[in-house]
């Protein structure tokens, strides 16, 4: 087992154990504490230096990036080159390593826009707040344009024409990062997988994340009315702590492979 906080845990561990062991369905919703155990900052930690005098309304909601396309997509290319620099823990390991041995037990949902789970192996993550590394459509009004512009899908590269942000080359409607800004509604198809698979589930583990976002952490109250075990794990108190069967004050990338491996 993981020295560290872990180890003050021995008999709270081995209960969740032996609960997913049994379990014929598995959800976890994870936050941005599991990426920030990787070294990603989260939204307004990477608010530093040039970017600190800036107001998030200003660098993640629509109207910021219609008023200042470029200021946005450049806070958004350097979040992005930060992100690239960073590899998946042992938290994002040990949730791919158990997903790829029990096909169809895990649902991964995530409010990370980073893709740590995807490059850790993870099959079939449901990012709840979009790829940060994808580029959608700005949506709204454009010129008539023989080139297809579906709002809410990745842009194939090959499509743009370069610039910050690049544009159609046909009728010059921009792209965006294809990140959820505040204010938008969550995507439609992994918002209701993520609420069918809290319904669904035997347990539920809660990891990283302060559960102060919704409609993320309605799912977890989705699990707890439906008759599901919870599980809290995070190294600080959360809002959700008073949902949880057990609560794991430790590390993910401690937590999650002593509750996994050997699973």
């Amino acid at each position: 087992m993981p020295a560290g906080p872990v180890d003050g845990l021995p008999a709270a561990l081995a209960q969740v154990r032996a609960w997913l062991a049994e379990a014929p369905r598995v959800a976890v919703l994870t936050g941005a504490g599991v990426s920030a155990e990787s070294g990603v900052p989260t939204f307004r930690d990477a608010q530093q230096g040039l970017w600190a005098q800036f107001d998030p309304q200003q660098l993640a909601t629509e109207v910021g990036f219609r008023a200042d396309p470029k200021l946005v997509w450049d806070w958004y290319s350097f979040r992005r080159e930060a992100i690239a620099q960073v590899e998946p823990n042992a938290g994002h390991r040990a949730l791919a390593a158990f997903a790829q041995a029990h096909p169809g037990r895990l649902t991964l949902i995530t409010q990370n826009v980073d893709g740590l789970h995807q490059r850790a192996g993870s099959p079939d993550v449901l990012a709840l707040h979009g790829h940060i590394f994808e580029d959608h459509w700005l949506r709204g009004p454009g010129p008539a344009c023989t080139r297809p512009h579906p709002i809410g899908e990745a842009c194939d590269p090959n499509d743009l024409a370069p610039g910050h942000p690049p544009r159609c080359p046909d009728c010059g409607r921009l792209v965006r990062p294809g990140v959820v800004w505040f204010g938008e509604s969550l995507p439609e198809a992994p918002l209701r997988a993520a609420e069918q698979a809290a319904i669904a589930c035997n347990v539920m583990l809660v990891v990283g994340t302060a559960g102060a976002v919704y409609p993320a952490a309605g799912l977890v109250f989705t699990a707890r009315e439906a008759g599901a075990r919870v599980v809290v794990l995070n190294p600080q108190p959360t809002e959700l702590d008073a949902l949880a069967d057990v609560l794991l004050p430790c590390s993910s990338a401690q937590g999650l492979p002593a509750l996994l491996d050997g699973l």
